[in-house]
């Protein structure tokens, strides 16, 4: 595919990520390890491949009405107890919100196919107004903790 867009000089790679790259829920840590590396490699590829007129773009969702919390989400048989406060509220959701979740996939498709056709695709799209709320709470929070700890990470280059 890329050999192709390199020859024409255009196209957009859409790599899908999930909030979850952003708030990490308990016993989902795999997962969002794997949607953060997502995003991390759509950045470089980004960067890489604009020169040649062609874009990258990592989407966000958040939670929407798909089999993501249904049948496709696999559980181990039998819960850990030393787990019930954290992981083990995350399995408890699971086994509630299927069905349930405000994001409309058919409006995500039109969105998706909107920032494809545009002429200024953003490096991320963020899908959902729980996906919108949760990476500012998650950014500022980021920020915060950043903020608190700089001066202690601006003391340690060497003195000049």
């Amino acid at each position: 595919m890329l050999p192709g867009m390199r020859a024409r000089r255009s196209g957009t790679i859409v790599n899908l990520s999930s909030i979850g790259a952003r708030i990490c829920p308990e016993g989902s840590g795999y997962y969002s390890a794997v949607k953060a590396a997502i995003e991390a490699l759509t950045l470089s590829l980004r960067k890489e491949v604009a020169p040649l007129g062609i874009r990258a773009i990592a989407v966000e969702p958040g939670a929407f009405r798909t089999d993501f919390a249904g049948r496709s989400l696999t559980q181990a048989a039998e819960p850990i107890a030393d787990y019930a406060e954290t992981a083990g509220k995350r399995r408890k959701e699971h086994d509630t919100v299927h069905g349930t979740q405000n994001g409309d996939p058919a409006k995500a498709a039109a969105a998706l196919i909107k920032v494809v056709e545009s002429e200024d695709a953003p490096y991320l799209l963020l899908l959902g107004n729980d996906a919108s709320n949760a990476f500012r709470a998650a950014r500022d929070a980021l920020r915060a903790d950043a903020d608190t700890w700089e001066p202690l990470s601006r003391s340690t280059d060497f003195d000049a």
